[in-house]
């Protein structure tokens, strides 16, 4: 079995030339190499044809490759549907904003947390993606639209934290300034509140942005929508969550998507304000998405920004997450399940 060089560091590539009798330095260039985007070793023209020939025999660069795409070209989003190498596949949306262009990436394929209201969960967990994976996702994003990614946000497909190792291991690899060189400050993770690794990320990634999907402000209404609040519910979460500002000094975002009925009423608006007030917050409202899989329904926009403005009078920071790729399958894990993909032209 081949060594897939796309997993790993700097370090691991120095002694991995060292073991194929090269100076260790040649691991670095090797490193440059593969996190510029190339993968094919004659390319890399600073190797000797020699040691190219040795990495043919023993290695690969292996990630993931698109094969689908959506496009709105009314804003310039992109969903992109990425083969991996045993065939699975995953998606990603890149999103183009005014400070620069976002890519929200997959951790697995599929996921095993069961939320109803998402529809990544429908087939439960496949399995973890590999560092290389995720890695992959913003290179192979980059290289097919022709632009740079400036921020990462891994809030695509599967819980981040469920897949811990390989999501630390990512992180490093897109932050390694012999790399891409990505500040941390320009990654966000979401976690549906798996309370032990948010504690451990908080002190292994201080600077990573940290967003928790919330959605429900009381056990029973969450449990009900999401399945995790039963193993660590709204107590024991939002006493994590007040630990991780303390411990970073870094404002918590909520992530809270609005499902018609179910909480946007009157009550509901009530409890974030006495759950959240006083925290280092903010509140990202997300009118859902449709899933065919549910009969769940999003928030109308204009009831979403009453309700903005209510957290807002209250001293609740909350905004209405702007509407990017409304001519598209917003929700996660829509196009995986369709069998009519394509690349657009």
């Amino acid at each position: 079995m081949k060594n897939n060089l796309l997993e790993m560091t700097v370090e691991e590539l120095k002694l991995f030339a060292a073991e194929m009798g090269e100076k260790p330095f040649r691991g670095k260039q090797l490193f440059k190499w593969i996190h510029s985007g190339v993968k094919d070793f004659d390319y890399m023209t600073n190797l000797s044809e020699a040691f190219r020939r040795k990495l043919s025999e023993k290695a690969e660069i292996t990630g993931v490759e698109i094969i689908g795409e959506q496009r709105d070209r009314s804003d310039g989003t992109r969903k992109f549907l990425y083969r991996l190498a045993d065939g699975e596949t995953v998606e990603g949306v890149f999103m183009k904003y005014k400070y620069g262009n976002s890519l929200c990436l997959s951790s697995q394929v599929g996921c095993r947390m069961g939320c109803r209201f998402c529809a990544s969960t429908a087939d439960g967990l496949i399995r973890n993606l590999t560092a290389g994976e995720m890695l992959d996702q913003v290179y192979e994003s980059e290289k097919y639209t022709g632009e740079k990614i400036n921020h990462i946000v891994v809030m695509g497909m599967g819980e981040p934290f469920d897949n811990y190792e390989n999501l630390a291991r990512f992180l490093r690899l897109l932050h390694d300034p012999e790399g891409k060189n990505l500040s941390y400050r320009n990654m966000t993770v979401s976690t549906c509140g798996i309370v032990p690794a948010m504690k451990r990320f908080s002190e292994d990634f201080a600077s990573v942005n940290l967003a928790v999907s919330l959605h429900r402000l009381t056990d029973k209404g969450r449990s009900e929508i999401m399945p995790v609040n039963k193993s660590y519910p709204l107590e024991k979460l939002l006493k994590a969550c007040r630990e991780y500002t303390e411990n970073t000094g870094r404002r918590i975002t909520f992530e809270y998507a609005l499902i018609n009925g179910v909480n946007d009423g009157a009550r509901d608006v009530e409890l974030i304000k006495e759950k959240l007030g006083g925290m280092l917050c903010h509140v990202n409202l997300i009118p859902l998405n449709k899933v065919e899989e549910n009969n769940f329904r999003g928030t109308g926009r204009k009831r979403a920004a009453d309700i903005a403005l209510q957290l807002e009078k209250s001293g609740v920071p909350a905004t209405v997450r702007r509407e990017l790729g409304a001519e598209i399958d917003g929700a996660c894990g829509q196009l995986r399940r369709k069998s009519d993909l394509h690349i657009a032209p």
